[in-house]
């Protein structure tokens, strides 16, 4: 399990973290003890167990108030001890540009690097998405014939994140966890949230059938009816859905969800095929692309130190080759030992029926027979099975680098052996809010709360009752609060309140590795061996020693 499915559970291992708090909280209630600690309500010393004292509590009317007082002493106590902690908590920063390992590996082994290019080696401003949404939403008003209102919509930057479940039949973008849960509080429908009354009445609760989640690659084919977006070039396509959505009920326009959802896939989809993308970033890249240097920096180091590269990637020659261009220079190609554009992934992967076409530096299709992959060259299309045929590149001396999971990853872990690494630019983010004094103040308490409520929830009486349900409330509002802190709509692309997000379980099954950006690989040197964190599980003790500075140095 990576290191952000637990964030909490690397600071409660630390020296000073919340280590101390919750062995403090255990000798203030423990488990299967009084559940009294030295410095509450010395009266209830001799008893032994949450049972005893529940019996205890329940045996004179004025116990009940004696019982009530002391539970909210044990908070008082918790919450204080809590606070004092918080300093020491604070100093125990991640860093952002950190490499985060789900399975061991070591660089030592690896002699060849591959790499995606979008949002892998190039990084795209935020001017990009806006530009597709702008571009997608005219398409669907001139080609489509949707309401010219439509125009008054702009692009929102922040109203979704990656890894979202739309329900194409009702038009409903969701976060869903690993188990297939809903996360309640995360339902839009349009660019309004769906009460969790409505939710669990459309759902029969909060479960998403198996049978009707997307197919391995996250898409919404025949018999299902939810899309997952692992993209990053997804975030405009979920944003157009929720402002058409928003359009027509806002209007009172009878719609079919399912025809709006095929028209903006079409729509968005145009924007890539037709080019039009393409032409507005190489017209004006120091718009859309950010500068690459520390690219430059990483793909030097490999080359210095003799290892092998290449290049697959989805996008055409042109678009590539002005991108390089500006992130690397002119003599980007000489970096790579094989160049491979508008390869067709996922089907790159998969299907051996597409041979390899040599590409001119015009552009130019030639029709000889591939015998050899020629550094210096670019070839179009082909497929992974006569890669591996023409280079000998098998195994775990690969490691391919890129960011969408299911399309660049998934098939070349479960089929192919090569190691992954995983581009998650929102990582930085995340990682840089976890390091706030708000975020630790809130998760700290938040622990520290249920673990609280965990222990006192065996006192059964009305009036004990009564005060663990003004706990409840309260972790409630704060599982809010957190959630808020991430994105006021969807919260973390990693977690549900507590949960891994079903993005966090693709994400912890395909990737060996995952990090911001591949920038992050200048600060290891290439005989680093990772080693995953060893997470408890839930029937372990966790009484291994962890590290303690988590913001040191990497390297």
């Amino acid at each position: 399990m990576p290191t952000l499915f637990l964030p909490l559970s690397r600071l409660a291992r630390s020296g000073s973290g919340v280590g101390k708090l919750l062995a403090r909280c255990t000798a203030l209630h423990p488990p299967g003890g009084t559940g009294v600690s030295e410095k509450c309500q010395p009266a209830y010393r001799n008893l032994t167990s949450p049972a005893q004292l529940s019996t205890a509590g329940m045996s004179t009317s004025s116990a009940d108030g004696d019982l009530t007082s002391w539970l909210w002493s044990v908070y008082n106590e918790t919450k204080r001890q809590t606070e004092d902690l918080i300093p020491a908590i604070s100093n125990n920063f991640v860093n952002p540009d950190t490499i985060f390992s789900n399975n061991e590996m070591s660089l030592q082994d690896i002699e060849i690097y591959g790499f995606d290019y979008d949002y892998t080696l190039a990084f795209y401003s935020s001017n990009l998405h806006t530009l597709i949404f702008n571009i997608a939403r005219d398409i669907l008003i001139q080609e489509h014939r949707y309401p010219e209102g439509l125009k008054e919509y702009e692009y929102i930057p922040d109203f979704v994140v990656r890894g979202l479940h739309y329900d194409v039949q009702k038009a409903l973008l969701m976060k869903i966890d690993a188990f297939h849960y809903i996360q309640l509080g995360t339902v839009y429908r349009g660019l309004h949230p769906v009460s969790d009354k409505e939710v669990i009445a459309m759902y029969e609760g909060c479960h998403v059938p198996l049978e009707i989640m997307s197919d391995f690659y996250g898409k919404s084919s025949h018999g299902h009816t939810m899309k997952q977006f692992m993209d990053i070039f997804s975030l405009p396509e979920m944003t157009l859905l929720s402002c058409v959505n928003d359009y027509f009920m806002k209007h009172n326009i009878d719609y079919e969800p399912v025809h709006l959802y095929k028209d903006v896939k079409e729509a968005i989809g145009d924007v890539h095929v037709r080019g039009i993308m393409y032409r507005a970033v190489e017209a004006d890249i120091e718009k859309y692309i950010c500068y690459g240097e520390q690219t430059h920096a990483v793909l030097r180091k490999l080359s210095e130190n003799g290892k092998k590269m290449f290049l697959i990637t989805n996008s055409p020659l042109d678009f590539v080759d002005r991108g390089m261009n500006y992130i690397v220079g002119k003599d980007w190609r000489d970096l790579f030992d094989v160049v491979i554009v508008q390869a067709d992934k996922p089907s790159f992967f998969n299907d051996r029926r597409k041979p390899f076409r040599r590409v001119t530096d015009k552009g130019v299709l030639l029709w000889d027979r591939i015998h050899h992959l020629e550094k210096g060259q670019i070839y179009k299309q082909g497929n992974l099975y006569e890669f591996l045929r023409l280079t000998g590149w098998r195994g775990s001396k690969v490691l391919y680098f890129g960011d969408h999971i299911y399309s660049d990853l998934a098939d070349l872990t479960l089929k192919h052996g090569w190691r992954t690494g995983a581009i998650i630019p929102e990582l930085r983010k995340e990682i840089k809010i976890m390091n706030t004094e708000e975020y630790v103040h809130t998760m700290t308490w938040l622990q520290s709360l249920t673990n609280l409520l965990e222990h006192m929830q065996v006192h059964r009486d009305a009036a004990s009752q009564a005060v663990i349900q003004h706990w409840v409330k309260e972790r409630e509002d704060m599982r809010s609060q957190a959630k808020d802190i991430f994105n006021p709509q969807f919260g973390s692309l990693f977690r549900t309140y507590h949960n891994p997000t079903y993005f966090s379980r693709r994400l912890s099954r395909f990737a060996d590795i995952y990090m911001a950006s591949i920038s992050c690989l200048l600060n290891y040197d290439l005989q680093h061996t990772f080693y995953p964190r060893r997470t408890p599980l839930q029937h372990e003790a966790p009484f291994w020693p962890e590290q303690t500075s988590f913001g040191a140095d990497p390297r």
